[in-house]
């Protein structure tokens, strides 16, 4: 394992004894060993953090028992705003466009865009994007006719809305996710 390697597993060792809340019932004996077993996992990680994402586990079991990584800074990552939604609401934008698009972003990196029913079991866990919001993974039907969604939390509560793809603002970015088997 690399020197960089090691150093994410100590980020995260640390984030976990943390922030228990937020995966009860996974031990991080398991979770090291994930994580040892697929070294380009890590990679994945360090990529999150460095943007920003403060990854975490939250323990959400999806298909046969993978274990969620995903974005748990309080709000949106920082390295991870100023974005339109997707490439082609990127290209359709003519006048002031942005640096790049969240959809790029993520698959660069190696995640995806958190669907809406992650991003609820997230603030179940806590309180994110109070200052913030974040795009989430949008159905085609509404990607088709222009829009994109994205959620934040006010007044204790989380709300999802829509907006045109190709807008943009400084307190917006993206989380996102990965399971590792």
């Amino acid at each position: 394992m690399t020197e960089r390697g090691r150093c994410m597993i100590d980020i995260l060792r640390d984030r976990f004894f943390a922030n228990p809340a937020r995966h009860t019932g996974v031990e991080w004996e398991d979770v090291e060993a994930r994580l040892r077993q697929s070294p380009e996992v890590l990679d994945v990680l360090r990529r999150m953090e460095e943007s920003g994402g403060e990854p975490d586990t939250i323990g959400f079991p999806i298909g046969a028992g993978g274990l969620v990584f995903c974005d748990c800074s309080a709000e949106s990552p920082a390295g991870r705003r100023s974005l339109c939604y997707d490439d082609a609401a990127l290209l359709k934008r003519k006048n002031n466009p942005p640096a790049g698009s969240a959809v790029r972003q993520a698959r660069e990196m190696g995640v995806e865009l958190m669907p809406e029913t992650l991003y609820r079991r997230l603030q179940e866990l806590g309180e994110f994007d109070l200052k913030t919001s974040s795009w989430i993974a949008t159905p085609d039907g509404i990607r088709q006719k222009g829009g994109a969604l994205f959620c934040e939390r006010r007044y204790g509560r989380v709300f999802t809305f829509h907006n045109g793809a190709d807008s943009y603002y400084t307190v917006r970015g993206w989380r996102g996710w990965f399971s590792v088997p």
